[in-house]
């Protein structure tokens, strides 16, 4: 029996095992889109075939970009002290900038708190009222994301009573309202109050006002205020997401659902604080303000359906681009490949879907 060279079969085995794990997770991973393309076996040898692709979710936090508006909104320059809603006649905690110990700067909103003290931004406290106290929080990637799970906000020392969660689809240049929160949303924004349980498939994609978040409940653990997209997602896809096939083909055929979930910018407009009861107390204004310990945003890259991978270059995301198309967000074909012919990938047929591979130059269609 001759003897087999080891060394000249390895790559040939690598080949053939990241094949298999590229199949085996298009197919029993639970991850529908996740593979690009795998290695299949016709009556003319070895191929490769393509389906639409996505990359997996990630916590984009770790990657967002925060500004703070007005800028002299944080507190400690100068130093302040400070009262909290369940006591506030005991003023001895301290926002001081110079001190590391006693600042609070917009970066703690996307610190790690795995072990420790809990850490958080914060603003000045309403000493000018009544003018009102208002923050402006802008989240950028500098890249089109969508949406895979709930937005979670998590505030100390007291929830706002009104705020706004913004989007923007273009870095920024242009806003619009993504849901309304208040105590009182007839009150604050002339809107009835509306839960996301109460949406229907017609409604899915309504900006809504809800009180759910903003009412004064005297809990330290009442601290978190969300923008719910699993609910959403479950209209379509049933409770636990179990159909999520059903969920992807109503992403496709129905007009605006996907760019509901899609953004390139978050913004918060803070409009008040939370009160701690029905009206505000003038004698003692150092128990008003805002902190915000965490913000998670769970997404993935935008990439057309062309890319089943996404990662950092010099601080900016970018999709690792298939099917012969190029850009941040795979969104036209690569040289030598028809610049016409270029469609972004389809959900549809589940559950592999249409890539929608660039055309060669000089070709006389696609597949």
């Amino acid at each position: 029996m001759p003897m087999v060279d080891s060394c000249a079969m390895l790559p040939q085995l690598l080949l053939l095992l990241r094949c298999l794990s590229l199949t085996v997770a298009q197919y029993t991973s639970g991850a529908p889109y996740s593979s690009c393309k795998s290695l299949v076996s016709t009556d003319d040898g070895q191929t490769w075939e393509y389906y639409a692709c996505q990359p997996r979710p990630m916590a984009m936090k770790q990657f967002m970009q925060i500004k703070v508006d007005p800028e002299n909104i944080t507190c400690g320059a100068p130093p302040e002290r400070f009262c909290t809603l369940e006591n506030p006649y005991m003023c001895s905690d301290e926002c001081d900038a110079s001190t590391p110990e006693l600042a609070h700067p917009p970066s703690l909103m996307a610190d790690s708190e795995i072990s420790g003290p809990i850490t958080y931004w914060q603003t000045v406290t309403w000493s000018r009222f009544p003018t009102p106290l208002l923050a402006n929080i802008s989240l950028s990637w500098n890249k089109s994301l969508e949406l895979t799970d709930d937005i979670l906000i998590t505030f100390e020392y007291g929830r706002p009573t009104i705020m706004v969660l913004d989007k923007s689809l273009d870095k920024g240049r242009t806003w619009q309202p993504y849901q309304f929160y208040a105590d009182d949303c007839l009150e604050a924004f002339g809107m009835p109050p509306k839960k996301v349980s109460e949406l229907s498939a017609t409604n899915v994609t309504r900006v809504i006002c809800t009180e759910q978040y903003s009412r004064w409940v005297g809990s330290k653990n009442e601290k978190n205020v969300r923008f719910e997209v699993r609910d959403r997602f479950a209209i379509f896809a049933g409770p636990g997401l179990r159909n999520i096939d059903n969920l992807y083909t109503r992403m496709e055929s129905m007009k605006g659902l996907r760019d509901f979930f899609t953004f390139t910018d978050l913004r918060l407009r803070l409009l008040r604080p939370a009160l701690g009861g029905t009206y505000v107390q003038r004698d003692n204004l150092l128990k008003y303000f805002y902190a915000i310990s965490n913000i998670e945003v769970p997404a993935r890259c935008k990439c057309n359906l062309h890319a089943d991978q996404c990662t950092s270059r010099d601080g900016t995301l970018q999709c690792d681009c298939e099917h012969n198309t190029t850009g941040q967000d795979c969104a036209r074909c690569a040289k030598a490949f028809k610049a016409k012919s270029w469609k972004p990938g389809s959900y549809l047929p589940t559950p592999s879907g249409s890539p929608n591979t660039c055309e060669a130059a000089g070709s006389l269609g696609s597949k």
